[in-house]
């Protein structure tokens, strides 16, 4: 059962000759197609694997040059787009049959094999390429707890090309001690709040702007919908090419941005950074598509980059974060007088809204563990003044401790009114 595993995920560039990219991106290619048959034959009728693999999977081979293992993971990732279209049908969303358009192919054991010399075997349309894992000249790269381990497993994985490289997402499982237990039980916990103008807002008061980000994405929109609407063949290259430029930009900043979340995790020592369930937030927040990318984009950048420096990153439920005042508990509407001011009708205590919202995020994480079965938590929110607890038992930091001296600066933070 997939509860009895814990789930890792590394990611490597791979080292690639001209020939070998011709392959690989031709085998992209053909996946995406063979995931849309299966989807266009599926859609209406069947969701299951067990039912869109004999449905398709005869289509797939003949109408694609993917290799028989390929076409029986491509209808298994349409069954899966699918499942998630009437799981979110389920909830009241208006959704439409998926599409595939990102460049991306799915491997598991039989069509991907690592070596102990880091290569990695991969299929193709046409035969199987070897490629060099670009791995980190040190030994005790985050990779290398996975893929020198007896304990770790390989499983599927995913092939990405982004800005002329291939990335490979190898995903590993072991099987869950017996005491495994949740972080959040014992930890210092680091609240993160996703907005328009801060793209990052920590418990400790970190901010990360994101109003050059929000004004380029949003101008991106109207860019792309007026060469969509144009549908000429010189609109489309023309897409084609801002696209390009506008992904290298936001990548970027996505980077920056959860570089500067790490750093703050590990200048208050954090065992777990737990930010808010991203499922609807583009519904919630009313931002672009772009905007839903991005955050989840930052989410997922931060999480592997976490993982390397063993801290554990979660998501926590969305509901009220904003409009619940971190001092008193107390929440209302009105708590919200601007986008960007949190002052409660209560008990009169004002904050940036942001940073009022990672308080809550985070908290949230903290009681989560002290009401668990066990309730043995013992855990605490990080502040940039030291920690609390639900109870509110507060511990300063200790005398001389100054965290932002402890690291490499940080980008410029905004001014939080409380």
């Amino acid at each position: 059962m997939a509860d009895d595993y814990v789930r890792r995920t590394a990611i490597t560039r791979l080292e690639v000759t001209d020939e070998q990219r011709d392959l690989l991106e031709e085998t992209i290619s053909q996946w995406k197609r063979g995931c849309q048959l299966a989807t266009d034959m599926a859609w209406g009728k069947c969701n299951t694997k067990s039912d869109v693999q004999p449905l398709a999977y005869d289509d797939v081979r003949e109408y694609t040059d993917l290799g028989s293992q390929h076409a029986i993971l491509a209808t298994h990732q349409a069954a899966q787009a699918i499942t998630g279209c009437l799981e979110r049908r389920s909830k009241g969303k208006k959704v439409s049959k998926p599409t595939f358009t990102a460049p991306t192919v799915k491997y598991d054991t039989r069509t991907m094999s690592l070596f102990d010399d880091d290569t990695v075997s991969l299929s193709t349309t046409e035969s199987r390429v070897r490629c060099d894992l670009a791995l980190p000249n040190a030994d005790n790269g985050y990779q290398r707890q996975y893929l020198n381990s007896d304990e770790w497993s390989v499983t599927e994985s995913t092939l990405t090309a982004r800005d002329g490289d291939y990335f490979l997402h190898i995903g590993f499982r072991r099987l869950k001690n017996d005491i495994e237990r949740n972080t959040a039980e014992d930890g210092t916990v680091l609240g993160v709040d996703l907005g328009f103008e801060n793209l990052v807002a920590t418990s400790t008061a970190f901010f990360f702007s994101g109003r050059e980000l929000t004004h380029n994405l949003r101008e991106f929109e109207k860019v792309r919908g007026g060469l969509q609407q144009a549908g000429t063949r010189s609109a489309h290259r023309t897409l084609e090419q801002s696209s390009v430029r506008e992904l290298r930009y936001v990548r970027d900043v996505l980077h920056r941005a959860s570089n500067a979340i790490i750093d703050e995790a590990l200048r208050y020592e954090c065992d777990v950074i737990a930010f808010e369930d991203l499922t609807d937030i583009r519904n919630r927040t009313g931002g672009s598509w772009g905007h839903k990318w991005a955050f989840r984009t930052l989410y997922e950048q931060v999480a592997y980059k976490a993982e390397a420096v063993g801290v554990s990153v979660k998501q926590v439920g969305s509901a009220y974060t904003s409009k619940r005042c971190a001092e008193c508990g107390f929440t209302a509407d009105e708590n919200r007088p601007t986008r960007n001011d949190f002052l409660c009708v209560k008990c009169e205590s004002g904050a940036n809204a942001d940073y009022n919202a990672a308080k809550n995020i985070g908290m949230r994480y903290v009681r989560r563990g002290q009401q668990s079965s066990r309730r043995t938590g013992n855990s605490q929110l990080a502040l940039k003044s030291g920690t609390v607890t639900p109870s509110g038992g507060f511990t300063a930091h200790p005398e001389g401790f100054d965290a932002e001296s402890m690291d490499k600066p940080h980008p410029p933070r905004a001014n939080p009114s409380g």
